[in-house]
C-alpha cells in the first residue's frame, strides 16, 4: 500500500504540469499574437492532426522508427561492449576508434548517413541505432569490467561457458550500469529521431512540426511540440517500468539499504 509521503510526492508530481496548463490556458485565452496562439486553439488543432489526420502517417511512424533503431542499437550496443570488456586484445585495440565515434555528435551523422543510405526510412532508423549503440557499448564495457573478481572466479569454478557466463552472470550482475546506459541511449535516440525527420524527411512528427513552423502555422506547430514532449515523457514512464520489473533484485536491494 502507497504510503503517505509517497502519495504527497504523486500528487505534487501532477499538480505542477497541471498547474502549468491551466495558467497557460488562463493568460493565452485573449492572445491575439500569432506566434503564440491561446492553448484552446492548440488543443484543438493537436486532436484534428495528431490524433486523426496525422496519427498513422506520421506518429506510428516516428514511433516504429524509434523502437526499431533504439532496440537495434542496444542489442548490438550490449554484445560488442561485452565482447571487448571480455577480450582485452580486442578492446585495446579499437578502443581509440570508439571513443572518437562516439565523441561525434549523433545529430551530427545525420548528413553522412544521407549521403550513405539516402532519405529513406533506413536513414532514420540507422541513426537512431548509431545513437542508442555507443551510450549502451560504454556502459555495458564498464559494467562488466567493474565486476567484483570472485564472480570470475565462480564461473572458472563451475566451468560455464562463455554463453552462460554472460546471460546467467554477468548480464544480470552489470544490469543496473547497463540499463542506465540503455537510458541515455534512449534520451538521445529521442532526439535524434526527431533530428533525422526535420533534416531529411517529409514525413514524421518532427518533419510535420517543422513545415507547420516554416508555414507560420504556429498552433500546429506547438501542437507538434506538446506530442514531442508528451510521448517523451510516457516513453521514459514505460522505460522505467520496465527497469523496475527487469531489476526487481536491485531495487529491492536498494530499498533494503535505504531502510537499515
Amino acid at each position: 500500500m502507497m504510503s503517505k509521503n509517497k502519495m504527497l510526492l504523486v500528487l505534487l508530481g501532477i499538480a505542477s504540469p497541471v498547474a502549468a496548463l491551466v495558467a497557460w490556458w488562463t493568460l493565452s485565452e485573449n492572445s491575439t499574437n500569432a506566434f503564440f496562439p491561446p492553448l484552446s486553439r492548440i488543443m484543438e488543432r493537436f486532436a484534428d492532426l495528431w490524433l486523426f489526420e496525422h496519427f498513422k502517417s506520421d506518429v506510428l511512424l516516428s514511433m516504429g522508427n524509434l523502437f526499431t533503431g533504439f532496440l537495434i542499437g542496444i542489442a548490438a550496443g550490449v554484445l560488442v561492449g561485452f565482447v571487448l570488456a571480455m577480450v582485452p586484445t580486442i578492446r585495446w585495440m579499437f578502443e581509440p576508434t570508439i571513443h572518437f565515434f562516439r565523441g561525434i555528435p549523433p545529430v551530427a551523422m545525420i548528413p553522412i548517413v544521407i549521403t550513405l543510405i539516402g532519405f529513406g526510412p533506413e536513414m532514420r532508423v540507422a541513426n537512431i541505432a548509431l545513437a542508442a549503440f555507443f551510450p549502451t557499448l560504454i556502459a555495458t564495457m564498464d559494467g562488466i569490467r567493474g565486476l567484483d573478481g570472485s564472480l570470475k572466479d565462480v564461473c572458472s569454478v563451475y566451468r560455464l561457458t562463455p554463453a552462460e557466463r554472460m546471460v546467467r552472470v554477468y548480464l544480470p550482475a552489470a544490469g543496473p550500469q547497463i540499463f542506465s546506459g540503455m537510458q541515455v541511449s534512449l534520451q538521445v535516440s529521442f532526439v535524434v529521431m526527431i533530428a533525422s525527420e526535420m533534416l531529411g524527411s517529409s514525413q514524421g512528427i518532427g518533419a510535420m512540426t517543422l513545415l507547420a513552423q516554416q508555414s507560420f502555422m504556429s498552433a500546429d506547430m506547438w501542437a507538434g511540440i506538446l506530442l514531442l514532449g508528451a510521448i517523451g515523457f510516457l516513453v521514459n514512464i514505460v522505460f522505467e517500468l520496465i527497469k523496475g520489473r527487469v531489476l526487481r533484485w536491485y531495487v529491492g536491494s536498494r530499498r533494503v539499504e535505504r531502510a537499515a
